[in-house]
Protein backbone atom coordinates (compact mmCIF):
# COMPACT_ATOMS: atom_id res chain seq x y z
CA UNK A 1 0.00 0.00 0.00
CA UNK A 2 1.27 3.51 -0.82
CA UNK A 3 2.06 6.14 1.78
CA UNK A 4 -1.05 8.07 0.76
CA UNK A 5 -3.28 5.00 1.08
CA UNK A 6 -1.95 4.35 4.59
CA UNK A 7 -2.56 7.94 5.65
CA UNK A 8 -6.13 7.78 4.31
CA UNK A 9 -6.89 4.71 6.41
CA UNK A 10 -5.32 6.33 9.48
CA UNK A 11 -7.46 9.42 8.99
CA UNK A 12 -10.68 7.44 8.52
CA UNK A 13 -9.97 5.17 11.50
CA UNK A 14 -9.00 8.16 13.63
CA UNK A 15 -12.39 9.82 13.27
CA UNK A 16 -13.79 7.94 16.26
CA UNK A 17 -17.57 7.87 16.62
CA UNK A 18 -20.09 8.62 13.89
CA UNK A 19 -20.73 11.90 15.73
CA UNK A 20 -17.11 12.84 15.03
CA UNK A 21 -17.57 12.00 11.36
CA UNK A 22 -20.76 14.10 11.21
CA UNK A 23 -19.18 17.14 12.90
CA UNK A 24 -17.21 18.24 9.84
CA UNK A 25 -18.83 17.17 6.60
CA UNK A 26 -16.34 18.95 4.35
CA UNK A 27 -13.27 17.33 5.86
CA UNK A 28 -14.76 13.85 5.86
CA UNK A 29 -16.16 14.05 2.34
CA UNK A 30 -12.72 15.26 1.22
CA UNK A 31 -11.11 12.24 2.88
CA UNK A 32 -13.65 9.84 1.34
CA UNK A 33 -13.05 11.40 -2.08
CA UNK A 34 -9.28 11.09 -1.72
CA UNK A 35 -9.61 7.44 -0.71
CA UNK A 36 -11.97 6.74 -3.63
CA UNK A 37 -9.40 8.28 -5.99
CA UNK A 38 -6.57 6.21 -4.56
CA UNK A 39 -8.61 3.00 -4.81
CA UNK A 40 -9.25 3.67 -8.52
CA UNK A 41 -5.69 4.46 -9.51
CA UNK A 42 -5.83 8.25 -9.32
CA UNK A 43 -3.47 10.47 -7.34
CA UNK A 44 -5.18 12.86 -4.92
CA UNK A 45 -2.03 14.73 -3.94
CA UNK A 46 0.91 16.16 -5.87
CA UNK A 47 4.32 14.53 -5.56
CA UNK A 48 7.47 16.19 -4.24
CA UNK A 49 8.84 16.54 -7.77
CA UNK A 50 5.69 18.45 -8.83
CA UNK A 51 5.97 20.79 -5.84
CA UNK A 52 9.67 21.29 -6.55
CA UNK A 53 8.96 22.25 -10.17
CA UNK A 54 6.18 24.53 -8.97
CA UNK A 55 8.56 26.38 -6.65
CA UNK A 56 10.79 27.25 -9.61
CA UNK A 57 8.05 28.91 -11.67
CA UNK A 58 8.49 32.68 -11.79
CA UNK A 59 5.11 33.69 -13.25
CA UNK A 60 2.72 33.32 -16.17
CA UNK A 61 4.15 32.85 -19.66
CA UNK A 62 4.81 35.93 -21.78
CA UNK A 63 5.38 35.86 -25.50
CA UNK A 64 5.11 38.32 -28.34
CA UNK A 65 6.28 38.77 -31.89
CA UNK A 66 5.46 36.92 -35.07
CA UNK A 67 2.35 34.75 -34.86
CA UNK A 68 1.14 36.11 -31.49
CA UNK A 69 -1.67 38.64 -31.95
CA UNK A 70 -2.51 41.35 -29.42
CA UNK A 71 -6.25 40.99 -28.74
CA UNK A 72 -6.69 42.40 -25.24
CA UNK A 73 -9.00 45.12 -26.58
CA UNK A 74 -11.88 42.73 -27.43
CA UNK A 75 -14.86 42.42 -25.10
CA UNK A 76 -13.86 39.01 -23.75
CA UNK A 77 -15.89 37.37 -20.98
CA UNK A 78 -15.92 34.06 -19.12
CA UNK A 79 -19.05 32.23 -17.95
CA UNK A 80 -18.60 29.30 -15.57
CA UNK A 81 -19.84 27.89 -12.25
CA UNK A 82 -20.15 30.27 -9.30
CA UNK A 83 -17.14 28.74 -7.56
CA UNK A 84 -14.97 28.03 -10.63
CA UNK A 85 -11.47 29.47 -10.46
CA UNK A 86 -9.82 27.45 -13.26
CA UNK A 87 -10.95 29.47 -16.26
CA UNK A 88 -10.07 27.65 -19.48
CA UNK A 89 -11.85 29.71 -22.12
CA UNK A 90 -13.33 33.13 -22.81
CA UNK A 91 -15.37 34.33 -25.76
CA UNK A 92 -16.23 37.45 -27.73
CA UNK A 93 -18.45 38.28 -30.72
CA UNK A 94 -18.80 41.08 -33.27
CA UNK A 95 -21.43 41.97 -35.85
CA UNK A 96 -20.52 41.82 -39.56
CA UNK A 97 -22.36 42.84 -42.71
CA UNK A 98 -25.38 40.95 -44.10
CA UNK A 99 -26.33 39.60 -40.68
CA UNK A 100 -23.13 37.57 -40.27
CA UNK A 101 -21.24 37.44 -36.98
CA UNK A 102 -17.65 36.67 -36.05
CA UNK A 103 -16.99 34.74 -32.85
CA UNK A 104 -13.68 34.41 -31.04
CA UNK A 105 -13.08 31.63 -28.52
CA UNK A 106 -9.80 31.89 -26.59
CA UNK A 107 -8.42 28.79 -24.84
CA UNK A 108 -5.69 29.12 -22.24
CA UNK A 109 -2.21 28.26 -23.54
CA UNK A 110 -1.45 25.88 -20.66
CA UNK A 111 1.42 24.35 -22.65
CA UNK A 112 3.31 27.64 -22.37
CA UNK A 113 3.88 26.80 -18.69
CA UNK A 114 3.37 23.00 -18.52
CA UNK A 115 5.86 21.35 -20.86
CA UNK A 116 5.51 17.78 -22.09
CA UNK A 117 7.33 15.30 -19.90
CA UNK A 118 7.78 17.63 -16.92
CA UNK A 119 6.75 16.42 -13.43
CA UNK A 120 3.59 18.56 -13.54
CA UNK A 121 2.74 17.15 -16.95
CA UNK A 122 3.32 13.59 -15.74
CA UNK A 123 0.86 14.07 -12.87
CA UNK A 124 -1.68 15.52 -15.30
CA UNK A 125 -1.14 12.60 -17.67
CA UNK A 126 -1.66 10.07 -14.86
CA UNK A 127 -5.00 11.49 -13.67
CA UNK A 128 -6.02 12.95 -17.08
CA UNK A 129 -8.75 15.10 -15.49
CA UNK A 130 -9.66 17.22 -12.49
CA UNK A 131 -11.96 15.41 -10.05
CA UNK A 132 -14.80 17.40 -8.51
CA UNK A 133 -16.60 16.98 -5.22
CA UNK A 134 -18.66 19.56 -3.39
CA UNK A 135 -16.20 19.52 -0.50
CA UNK A 136 -12.95 19.70 -2.46
CA UNK A 137 -11.68 19.91 -6.01
CA UNK A 138 -8.72 17.67 -6.89
CA UNK A 139 -7.24 19.69 -9.77
CA UNK A 140 -5.34 18.07 -12.61
CA UNK A 141 -2.81 20.89 -12.34
CA UNK A 142 -1.61 22.58 -9.13
CA UNK A 143 -3.84 25.47 -8.04
CA UNK A 144 -1.01 27.97 -8.52
CA UNK A 145 -1.31 27.15 -12.22
CA UNK A 146 -4.96 26.33 -12.98
CA UNK A 147 -6.41 29.15 -10.87
CA UNK A 148 -3.71 31.74 -11.60
CA UNK A 149 -0.79 31.36 -14.00
CA UNK A 150 -2.71 29.40 -16.67
CA UNK A 151 -6.22 30.63 -15.85
CA UNK A 152 -7.85 33.33 -18.00
CA UNK A 153 -8.54 35.46 -14.95
CA UNK A 154 -10.35 38.78 -15.04
CA UNK A 155 -8.16 41.80 -15.83
CA UNK A 156 -5.06 39.67 -16.49
CA UNK A 157 -3.13 39.36 -19.76
CA UNK A 158 -2.74 35.71 -20.75
CA UNK A 159 -1.48 33.73 -23.73
CA UNK A 160 -4.24 31.82 -25.52
CA UNK A 161 -5.08 29.88 -28.65
CA UNK A 162 -7.85 31.59 -30.64
CA UNK A 163 -10.48 29.90 -32.76
CA UNK A 164 -12.09 32.55 -34.95
CA UNK A 165 -15.40 31.53 -36.55
CA UNK A 166 -17.68 33.38 -38.96
CA UNK A 167 -21.35 32.39 -38.98
CA UNK A 168 -24.18 33.39 -41.30
CA UNK A 169 -27.34 34.98 -39.98
CA UNK A 170 -29.00 31.55 -39.69
CA UNK A 171 -26.09 30.01 -37.74
CA UNK A 172 -24.19 28.21 -40.51
CA UNK A 173 -20.40 28.17 -40.22
CA UNK A 174 -18.86 30.05 -43.15
CA UNK A 175 -15.16 29.93 -42.27
CA UNK A 176 -12.77 29.51 -39.36
CA UNK A 177 -9.18 30.24 -38.45
CA UNK A 178 -6.85 29.33 -35.58
CA UNK A 179 -3.94 31.38 -34.24
CA UNK A 180 -2.18 32.48 -31.04
CA UNK A 181 -2.83 35.69 -29.13
CA UNK A 182 -2.61 37.61 -25.87
CA UNK A 183 -6.08 38.17 -24.36
CA UNK A 184 -7.63 39.85 -21.30
CA UNK A 185 -10.83 38.65 -19.68
CA UNK A 186 -13.06 41.63 -18.92
CA UNK A 187 -15.79 40.24 -16.58
CA UNK A 188 -15.82 36.86 -14.81
CA UNK A 189 -19.47 35.73 -14.90
CA UNK A 190 -21.48 32.79 -13.53
CA UNK A 191 -24.02 30.59 -15.31
CA UNK A 192 -27.01 31.06 -13.06
CA UNK A 193 -26.84 34.84 -12.81
CA UNK A 194 -26.35 35.27 -16.57
CA UNK A 195 -29.18 32.84 -17.32
CA UNK A 196 -31.57 34.66 -14.97
CA UNK A 197 -30.80 37.89 -16.85
CA UNK A 198 -31.36 36.17 -20.21
CA UNK A 199 -34.76 34.97 -18.99
CA UNK A 200 -35.78 38.35 -17.58
CA UNK A 201 -35.90 37.31 -13.92
CA UNK A 202 -32.66 38.95 -12.81
CA UNK A 203 -30.49 41.98 -13.45
CA UNK A 204 -27.37 42.04 -15.61
CA UNK A 205 -24.64 40.66 -13.29
CA UNK A 206 -22.65 43.42 -11.63
CA UNK A 207 -19.26 42.52 -13.23
CA UNK A 208 -20.91 42.83 -16.67
CA UNK A 209 -22.52 46.15 -15.75
CA UNK A 210 -19.04 47.62 -15.27
CA UNK A 211 -18.02 46.84 -18.88
CA UNK A 212 -19.57 49.09 -21.52
CA UNK A 213 -21.24 47.05 -24.26
CA UNK A 214 -21.12 43.73 -22.38
CA UNK A 215 -24.93 43.47 -22.30
CA UNK A 216 -25.06 43.58 -26.11
CA UNK A 217 -22.11 41.18 -26.25
CA UNK A 218 -23.92 38.58 -24.13
CA UNK A 219 -27.19 38.94 -26.04
CA UNK A 220 -25.40 38.36 -29.36
CA UNK A 221 -23.59 35.28 -28.06
CA UNK A 222 -26.85 33.88 -26.67
CA UNK A 223 -28.70 34.51 -29.95
CA UNK A 224 -26.03 32.67 -31.94
CA UNK A 225 -25.91 29.78 -29.44
CA UNK A 226 -29.66 29.22 -29.69
CA UNK A 227 -29.39 29.10 -33.51
CA UNK A 228 -26.55 26.56 -33.27
CA UNK A 229 -28.56 24.49 -30.80
CA UNK A 230 -31.61 24.40 -33.07
CA UNK A 231 -29.45 23.39 -36.05
CA UNK A 232 -27.89 20.50 -34.12
CA UNK A 233 -31.29 19.33 -32.90
CA UNK A 234 -32.57 19.32 -36.48
CA UNK A 235 -29.63 17.08 -37.37
CA UNK A 236 -30.32 14.61 -34.56
CA UNK A 237 -28.44 16.01 -31.56
CA UNK A 238 -29.84 14.36 -28.44
CA UNK A 239 -31.22 16.63 -25.71
CA UNK A 240 -30.63 14.51 -22.63
CA UNK A 241 -31.12 15.57 -19.01
CA UNK A 242 -28.99 13.73 -16.49
CA UNK A 243 -29.25 13.57 -12.70
CA UNK A 244 -26.58 16.00 -11.38
CA UNK A 245 -27.15 16.75 -7.67
CA UNK A 246 -24.78 19.18 -5.96
CA UNK A 247 -24.25 19.48 -2.20
CA UNK A 248 -24.64 22.92 -0.62
CA UNK A 249 -22.48 23.76 2.40
CA UNK A 250 -22.94 26.20 5.26
CA UNK A 251 -19.40 26.42 6.53
CA UNK A 252 -18.30 22.79 6.87
CA UNK A 253 -21.78 21.25 7.11
CA UNK A 254 -23.94 20.04 4.20
CA UNK A 255 -27.32 21.78 4.48
CA UNK A 256 -28.94 20.83 1.18
CA UNK A 257 -28.57 18.99 -2.12
CA UNK A 258 -29.81 20.66 -5.28
CA UNK A 259 -30.17 19.54 -8.85
CA UNK A 260 -27.94 21.53 -11.20
CA UNK A 261 -30.10 23.18 -13.91
CA UNK A 262 -29.12 23.11 -17.58
CA UNK A 263 -29.94 26.74 -18.33
CA UNK A 264 -29.45 29.18 -21.23
CA UNK A 265 -26.01 30.32 -20.12
CA UNK A 266 -24.79 26.72 -19.97
CA UNK A 267 -26.26 26.17 -23.42
CA UNK A 268 -24.37 29.23 -24.67
CA UNK A 269 -21.00 27.90 -23.55
CA UNK A 270 -21.85 24.35 -24.65
CA UNK A 271 -22.68 25.45 -28.21
CA UNK A 272 -19.60 27.66 -28.59
CA UNK A 273 -17.38 24.85 -27.29
CA UNK A 274 -18.91 22.26 -29.64
CA UNK A 275 -18.35 24.61 -32.57
CA UNK A 276 -14.76 25.28 -31.47
CA UNK A 277 -14.00 21.58 -31.00
CA UNK A 278 -15.25 20.86 -34.52
CA UNK A 279 -13.04 23.58 -36.00
CA UNK A 280 -9.93 22.33 -34.18
CA UNK A 281 -10.59 18.76 -35.34
CA UNK A 282 -10.94 19.83 -38.97
CA UNK A 283 -7.89 22.11 -38.73
CA UNK A 284 -5.63 19.27 -37.58
CA UNK A 285 -7.02 16.98 -40.29
CA UNK A 286 -6.28 19.65 -42.92
CA UNK A 287 -2.72 19.94 -41.60
CA UNK A 288 -2.19 16.20 -42.07
CA UNK A 289 -1.88 15.61 -38.32
CA UNK A 290 -3.24 12.63 -36.39
CA UNK A 291 -5.50 13.77 -33.58
CA UNK A 292 -7.19 12.58 -30.42
CA UNK A 293 -10.95 12.58 -31.07
CA UNK A 294 -13.80 12.25 -28.61
CA UNK A 295 -16.39 9.86 -30.05
CA UNK A 296 -19.66 8.16 -29.20
CA UNK A 297 -20.20 5.39 -31.71
CA UNK A 298 -23.46 4.62 -33.42
CA UNK A 299 -25.30 2.53 -30.79
CA UNK A 300 -24.77 -1.22 -31.14
CA UNK A 301 -27.73 -1.71 -28.77
CA UNK A 302 -30.07 0.28 -31.01
CA UNK A 303 -32.65 -2.48 -31.00
CA UNK A 304 -32.93 -2.17 -27.23
CA UNK A 305 -33.43 1.61 -27.64
CA UNK A 306 -36.21 0.80 -30.14
CA UNK A 307 -37.83 -1.44 -27.52
CA UNK A 308 -37.63 1.32 -24.89
CA UNK A 309 -39.35 3.73 -27.29
CA UNK A 310 -42.03 1.12 -28.03
CA UNK A 311 -42.80 0.87 -24.30
CA UNK A 312 -43.74 4.56 -24.51
CA UNK A 313 -45.88 3.97 -27.60
CA UNK A 314 -43.28 5.40 -30.00
CA UNK A 315 -41.86 3.75 -33.14
CA UNK A 316 -38.19 4.20 -34.11
CA UNK A 317 -36.50 3.04 -37.36
CA UNK A 318 -34.70 -0.28 -37.43
CA UNK A 319 -31.30 1.38 -37.99
CA UNK A 320 -29.67 4.03 -35.75
CA UNK A 321 -31.25 7.41 -36.48
CA UNK A 322 -30.32 10.35 -34.25
CA UNK A 323 -33.01 12.64 -35.63
CA UNK A 324 -35.77 10.11 -34.94
CA UNK A 325 -34.43 9.42 -31.46
CA UNK A 326 -34.32 13.15 -30.67
CA UNK A 327 -37.95 13.54 -31.77
CA UNK A 328 -38.93 10.78 -29.32
CA UNK A 329 -36.91 12.35 -26.50
CA UNK A 330 -38.33 15.82 -27.14
CA UNK A 331 -41.86 14.46 -26.99
CA UNK A 332 -41.18 12.61 -23.73
CA UNK A 333 -39.51 15.63 -22.16
CA UNK A 334 -42.59 17.70 -22.89
CA UNK A 335 -45.05 14.99 -21.83
CA UNK A 336 -43.33 13.90 -18.60
CA UNK A 337 -40.47 16.18 -17.42
CA UNK A 338 -40.47 14.56 -13.96
CA UNK A 339 -39.39 11.16 -15.30
CA UNK A 340 -37.26 12.47 -18.17
CA UNK A 341 -33.89 12.29 -16.31
CA UNK A 342 -34.47 8.57 -15.75
CA UNK A 343 -35.32 7.96 -19.41
CA UNK A 344 -32.19 9.95 -20.32
CA UNK A 345 -30.06 7.69 -18.13
CA UNK A 346 -31.48 4.57 -19.81
CA UNK A 347 -30.71 5.97 -23.28
CA UNK A 348 -27.19 7.05 -22.26
CA UNK A 349 -26.40 3.56 -20.96
CA UNK A 350 -27.72 1.92 -24.13
CA UNK A 351 -25.77 4.32 -26.36
CA UNK A 352 -22.51 3.31 -24.69
CA UNK A 353 -19.86 5.50 -23.16
CA UNK A 354 -17.79 8.09 -24.92
CA UNK A 355 -14.18 7.26 -25.63
CA UNK A 356 -11.00 8.76 -27.02
CA UNK A 357 -9.67 7.43 -30.31
CA UNK A 358 -6.87 8.43 -32.66
CA UNK A 359 -7.92 9.51 -36.12
CA UNK A 360 -5.42 9.70 -38.94
CA UNK A 361 -5.57 12.39 -41.63
CA UNK A 362 -7.95 11.42 -44.43
CA UNK A 363 -9.25 8.58 -42.29
CA UNK A 364 -12.94 7.96 -41.77
CA UNK A 365 -14.41 9.94 -38.87
CA UNK A 366 -16.40 7.98 -36.31
CA UNK A 367 -18.18 11.11 -35.06
CA UNK A 368 -20.23 11.77 -31.94
CA UNK A 369 -23.68 10.20 -32.20
CA UNK A 370 -25.12 12.06 -29.22
CA UNK A 371 -24.04 15.51 -30.43
CA UNK A 372 -24.83 14.82 -34.11
CA UNK A 373 -21.41 16.07 -35.22
CA UNK A 374 -18.88 14.23 -37.36
CA UNK A 375 -15.72 16.06 -36.29
CA UNK A 376 -15.32 16.44 -32.55
CA UNK A 377 -12.52 16.50 -30.02
CA UNK A 378 -11.85 17.92 -26.58
CA UNK A 379 -9.79 21.10 -26.93
CA UNK A 380 -11.34 23.83 -24.80
CA UNK A 381 -10.39 22.86 -21.20
CA UNK A 382 -6.62 22.21 -20.97
CA UNK A 383 -6.53 23.19 -17.27
CA UNK A 384 -9.02 20.42 -16.45
CA UNK A 385 -8.58 17.65 -19.08
CA UNK A 386 -5.37 16.12 -20.37
CA UNK A 387 -6.72 15.31 -23.88
CA UNK A 388 -7.28 19.05 -24.32
CA UNK A 389 -3.66 19.75 -23.37
CA UNK A 390 -2.53 17.14 -25.90
CA UNK A 391 -4.66 18.82 -28.57
CA UNK A 392 -3.27 22.24 -27.62
CA UNK A 393 0.25 20.95 -28.25
CA UNK A 394 -0.78 19.42 -31.57
CA UNK A 395 -2.33 22.71 -32.67
CA UNK A 396 0.68 24.80 -31.65
CA UNK A 397 3.12 22.52 -33.46
CA UNK A 398 0.95 22.60 -36.60
CA UNK A 399 0.78 26.42 -36.48
CA UNK A 400 4.57 26.61 -36.11
CA UNK A 401 5.12 24.16 -38.97
CA UNK A 402 6.90 21.78 -36.62
CA UNK A 403 6.81 18.00 -36.27
CA UNK A 404 4.01 16.65 -34.09
CA UNK A 405 5.06 16.35 -30.42
CA UNK A 406 3.37 12.92 -30.27
CA UNK A 407 3.92 9.83 -32.38
CA UNK A 408 0.94 7.83 -33.57
CA UNK A 409 1.77 5.04 -31.07
CA UNK A 410 1.94 7.58 -28.24
CA UNK A 411 -1.47 8.94 -29.15
CA UNK A 412 -2.95 5.44 -29.29
CA UNK A 413 -1.66 4.67 -25.79
CA UNK A 414 -2.87 8.03 -24.48
CA UNK A 415 -6.34 7.54 -25.99
CA UNK A 416 -6.81 4.26 -24.13
CA UNK A 417 -5.34 5.66 -20.91
CA UNK A 418 -7.48 8.81 -20.95
CA UNK A 419 -10.64 6.79 -21.57
CA UNK A 420 -9.86 4.53 -18.59
CA UNK A 421 -8.93 7.34 -16.20
CA UNK A 422 -11.88 9.53 -17.15
CA UNK A 423 -14.18 6.59 -16.42
CA UNK A 424 -12.47 6.14 -13.02
CA UNK A 425 -12.88 9.83 -12.20
CA UNK A 426 -16.59 9.73 -13.04
CA UNK A 427 -17.04 6.72 -10.73
CA UNK A 428 -15.28 8.60 -7.93
CA UNK A 429 -17.56 11.62 -8.39
CA UNK A 430 -20.69 9.42 -8.36
CA UNK A 431 -19.49 7.61 -5.24
CA UNK A 432 -18.84 10.89 -3.44
CA UNK A 433 -22.27 12.28 -4.38
CA UNK A 434 -23.82 9.23 -2.72
CA UNK A 435 -21.79 9.82 0.46
CA UNK A 436 -22.85 13.48 0.48
CA UNK A 437 -26.51 12.44 0.31
CA UNK A 438 -25.98 9.86 3.07
CA UNK A 439 -24.49 12.57 5.30
CA UNK A 440 -27.39 14.94 4.70
CA UNK A 441 -29.98 12.22 5.37
CA UNK A 442 -28.24 10.53 8.31
CA UNK A 443 -30.35 12.22 11.00
CA UNK A 444 -33.62 11.79 9.08
CA UNK A 445 -33.96 8.01 9.47
CA UNK A 446 -37.61 7.08 9.87
CA UNK A 447 -38.91 9.92 7.70
CA UNK A 448 -41.17 9.30 4.70
CA UNK A 449 -40.30 10.65 1.24
CA UNK A 450 -41.95 10.78 -2.17
CA UNK A 451 -39.97 9.32 -5.05
CA UNK A 452 -39.78 7.46 -8.34
CA UNK A 453 -38.65 3.94 -9.10
CA UNK A 454 -35.56 4.32 -11.33
CA UNK A 455 -34.30 0.76 -11.59
CA UNK A 456 -35.62 -2.79 -11.23
CA UNK A 457 -33.35 -5.77 -11.81
CA UNK A 458 -31.42 -8.71 -10.40
CA UNK A 459 -29.13 -6.38 -8.43
CA UNK A 460 -32.01 -4.68 -6.67
CA UNK A 461 -34.71 -2.04 -6.90
CA UNK A 462 -33.71 1.62 -6.82
CA UNK A 463 -35.63 4.77 -5.99
CA UNK A 464 -34.94 8.49 -6.48
CA UNK A 465 -36.52 10.76 -3.89
CA UNK A 466 -37.47 14.29 -4.91
CA UNK A 467 -36.48 16.42 -1.91
CA UNK A 468 -33.58 16.30 -1.42
CA UNK A 469 -32.70 14.77 -4.82
CA UNK A 470 -31.01 11.51 -3.82
CA UNK A 471 -30.96 7.88 -4.87
CA UNK A 472 -31.14 4.75 -2.74
CA UNK A 473 -32.02 1.08 -2.67
CA UNK A 474 -35.32 -0.48 -1.59
CA UNK A 475 -35.03 -3.24 1.02
CA UNK A 476 -37.44 -5.86 2.37
CA UNK A 477 -40.41 -7.54 0.73
CA UNK A 478 -41.44 -5.56 -2.32
CA UNK A 479 -44.58 -5.59 -4.44
CA UNK A 480 -44.30 -5.58 -8.23
CA UNK A 481 -42.78 -2.22 -9.15
CA UNK A 482 -42.10 -0.61 -12.52
CA UNK A 483 -39.55 2.00 -13.56
CA UNK A 484 -41.16 5.44 -13.46
CA UNK A 485 -43.72 4.48 -10.81
CA UNK A 486 -44.34 7.02 -8.04
CA UNK A 487 -43.92 5.63 -4.51
CA UNK A 488 -43.75 6.59 -0.86
CA UNK A 489 -40.67 5.28 0.93
CA UNK A 490 -39.25 5.35 4.46
CA UNK A 491 -35.55 5.97 5.11
CA UNK A 492 -34.21 3.09 7.24
CA UNK A 493 -30.41 3.37 7.13
CA UNK A 494 -27.41 5.21 5.68
CA UNK A 495 -23.70 4.46 5.32
CA UNK A 496 -21.59 7.54 4.72
CA UNK A 497 -18.39 5.59 4.10
CA UNK A 498 -19.94 3.36 1.43
CA UNK A 499 -22.46 5.89 0.12
CA UNK A 500 -25.40 3.59 0.82
CA UNK A 501 -28.96 4.86 1.42
CA UNK A 502 -31.66 2.27 2.15
CA UNK A 503 -35.43 2.69 2.06
CA UNK A 504 -38.45 0.49 2.57
CA UNK A 505 -41.68 0.84 0.64
CA UNK A 506 -44.63 2.47 2.41
CA UNK A 507 -47.79 0.55 1.53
Amino acid sequence: MSYFGSKCIEKMEGQGTMQDVLSNHRENISTLAAWAMYSRGLEAEFSYSVLEQLSLLSGHAKESGHGVHQMTQLLWCSIDNDDSRDLDQISSIEQLEQGNVRVFVAVSDVDSVVKKGSPIDEHARLNTTSVYSSARVFPMLPEQLCTDLTSLNQDQDRLALITEMTFSGDGLLIESNIYRAVVRNKPKLAYDAVSEWFEGVGELPEPAQKVAGMDTQLRMQDELAQKLRLLRRSQGSLELETFQPHAVFDGDIIIDIRQQPHNRARQLIEELMIATNGCTARFLAAQGTASLRRVVRSPERWQRIVEVAESYGWSLPGEPDGEALQAFLAMQHQADPLRFPDLSLVIIKLMGRGEYVVERPRGQSIGHFGLAVQDYMHSTAPNRRYPDLITLRLLKSALAGEKSPYTYDELEALAAHCTTQEDAAQKVERQVRKSEAALLLHDRIGEIFSGLIIGVGERGTWVRIFTPPAEGRLKGDLPTLNVGQKVKVKLVSTSVERGFIDFTIVH
